[in-house]
């Protein structure tokens, strides 16, 4: 297939074709993904919303580069991830994508500014050059006072601003985030999807986040729907509160 784009001046920043994924579980297969199509074309905050067994987590994991697709073509900022080896794909979401999980993930032993920087430090980059770009991060997500303090001595919606921050230290194109709030109360999480939707905004960059609240969908451009391992639909949240995000999500997933 030809690369999305390639007869277009516009190239999409994500899209799926045809994405099969299968696992063996207990001696059976079990065929999580059954040919999803997405695409998304332009920058902005965007949901993948399913229940659990859905396939989204699976469908983020290849989106990220973390696992390839039994069948089918995925292409993210312009690069066929489904193509590439391992070598390959550490790089793409090293220079590429940022990425934040439910767990934070940071270094108990690291200050907020150091797990920040760590990346940056793996790669080679000048201290220097990554202290400036921490520090902007930290002040970008409310987190100057806070640079110095370990994890133990943040709050989760602290700690996850500090991965989020991590994650934003390349100024990727594309932000993954997969249920991002699952460890925080209801107060940070509404303040953590307000701030994704900003950054997206903002930074003209792509965030796609993986989520089953229709709280956290309300926040985002479009939410597409997952079941069974296919994208069921599409939901355009504009004007939408969580109680209506849930009402459309169940009017597509009861469809025939």
């Amino acid at each position: 297939m030809a690369k999305p784009g390639s007869d277009n001046s516009t190239e999409p920043l994500l899209v799926c074709r045809g994405v099969q994924k299968s696992y063996r579980l207990a001696g059976s297969e079990v065929l999580a993904l059954r040919g999803v199509d997405m695409q998304i074309s332009e920058p902005g905050f965007y949901a993948i919303m399913g229940q659990s067994g859905s396939g989204k987590s699976t469908l983020l994991h290849l989106l990220a580069a973390l696992d390839r697709p039994d069948q089918g073509e995925v292409w993210v900022a312009g690069q066929g991830v489904h193509a590439l080896d391992d070598r390959a794909a550490t790089q793409f979401r090293r220079s590429r994508i940022g990425i934040v999980f439910q767990q934070f993930n940071l270094i108990p032993t690291l200050t907020a500014q150091e797990n920040i920087e760590l990346p940056g430090l793996l790669a080679g980059d000048r201290p220097a050059a990554l202290a400036e770009r921490s520090m902007a991060l930290l002040v970008r997500l409310g987190l100057e006072g806070r640079a110095g303090h370990r994890p133990d001595a943040l709050s989760g919606g602290e700690q996850q601003r500090v991965a989020i921050a991590r994650a934003l230290l390349f100024s990727p194109p594309v932000l993954f985030a997969d249920e991002p709030t699952g460890a925080l109360d209801s107060q940070s999480s509404a303040l953590l999807w307000q701030l994704l939707g900003e950054v997206a905004e903002e930074q003209r960059m792509l965030v796609v986040m993986v989520t089953h609240e229709p709280a956290a969908a309300a926040y985002c451009r479009r939410v597409f729907v997952l079941q069974d391992g296919r994208v069921k639909g599409t939901i355009e949240s504009e004007g939408l509160d969580a109680g209506g995000i849930a009402a459309r999500y169940q009017q597509l997933v009861r469809a025939a």
